[in-house]
């Protein structure tokens, strides 16, 4: 399963140690992105996820969180989908794939 999430800027450390430090979600591959690298109308950072059924959703799970005294919800995160969606998951795999492949020029 693969899921891309969009952060905000100011949510972003707090959504990243959320996800880094879960047993279940850190073990997926969890790659952060500058939204403007991939799209310069975006503002925040993507997070693209790939794990297992049960990592991604609780991942997606822990884009918000209640205060518990006051109840106000507080919302690190949205989920991103359709051809977005779609564009950062091509933008990161080619980035991956420039990245081997240089990195095989080295070694092959």
């Amino acid at each position: 399963m693969e899921v891309v999430l969009q952060i905000k800027a100011d949510k972003y450390e707090n959504m990243k140690n959320k996800l880094m430090k879960d047993d279940l979600v850190s073990r997926a591959s969890i790659i952060f992105k500058e939204a403007k690298a991939i799209d310069e109308s975006k503002e925040g950072y993507y997070c693209y996820i790939s794990g297992t059924d049960d990592q991604c959703k609780k991942a997606l799970g822990m884009i918000k969180a209640k205060n518990p005294k006051t109840g106000e919800e507080f919302i690190y995160a949205e989920e991103v989908s359709g051809k977005e969606k779609n564009k950062v998951i091509e933008k990161i795999k080619e980035e991956q794939d420039r990245a081997s492949e240089a990195f095989g020029g080295i070694f092959g």
